[in-house]
């Protein structure tokens, strides 16, 4: 090997031992700063159940701060004016300055029972779906002497704190009911007059040859004679031809 080989191959090996200890260099700082980082990392602490002021004091201890969410959500289980809810949970590791969101609770609904007698039972329901407050048992009852889905009763009575009430609705007056009689064997026009003038609804839907059997005789009903029928049904006949 020559001289000038010689420093040549000096010279490249304080290269390779140059990027060598840069690299180690540049590894030893990434882990530094990231140690760094997470030795100043804190954990976001449990802050549900707390006041304002002591959910306050906790963070302001870990170098965190409090964002407080103006609008309130009822909970039956957290008081009113303490944290309800948290973002993020807690346990999640957190840097100092980072603000921390939380929910406060607007203690168990209060709403008062309002005055039901008199509307219909879906005013009555709309109006109980808007206060939050759930429809208890449903009895029902038939009267002329109130107007038909109507509220006659609540329980508990208006401006009471409660979270259902039980109705009492009027579903009116029963229809009169009739026996349907069986009109085989009768003509049909004369028949239909008849059940019209009850209120009914007749057709004649067909007719069909019978031997022996006069032209426009009901040869078939619908429904059969000893039906319960009201008014306003509808009967079908046939004739025959």
């Amino acid at each position: 090997m020559t001289h000038l080989e010689g420093r040549v191959w000096s010279a490249g090996k304080l290269l390779v031992l140059a990027g060598a200890l840069v690299a180690t260099f540049f590894l030893f700082a990434g882990i530094g700063m990231r140690t760094a980082l997470r030795a100043r990392e804190v954990q976001v602490p449990e802050l549900v159940g707390r006041s304002v002021n002591d959910a306050s004091l906790a963070l302001t201890d870990l170098g965190l701060t409090l964002k407080v969410d103006e609008n309130r959500r009822v909970n039956a289980t957290v008081p009113e004016g303490h944290v309800m809810q948290q973002d993020p949970p807690a346990g999640v590791p957190a840097r100092p300055q980072r603000s921390i969101r939380v929910w406060l609770s607007a203690g168990a609904r209060t709403t008062r029972v309002p005055e039901l007698v008199g509307q219909t039972e879906r005013t009555a329901r709309l109006r109980l779906d808007q206060e939050a407050i759930e429809v208890g048992p449903v009895a029902e009852f038939r009267s002329p002497d109130y107007p038909a889905d109507a509220v006659v009763a609540q329980n508990p009575s208006p401006d009471t704190v409660a979270p259902r009430v039980s109705l009492l609705l009027n579903r009116g007056e029963q229809a009169a009911t009739y026996v349907m009689p069986d009109v085989i064997g009768m003509d049909g026009e004369r028949a239909a007059e008849a059940l019209r003038s009850r209120g009914f609804r007749v057709s004649i839907t067909g007719s069909q040859p019978y031997p022996g059997v006069p032209a426009g005789t009901v040869v078939r009903q619908q429904p059969a004679g000893g039906f319960r029928v009201a008014e306003g049904d509808a009967i079908a006949i046939e004739v025959s031809r």
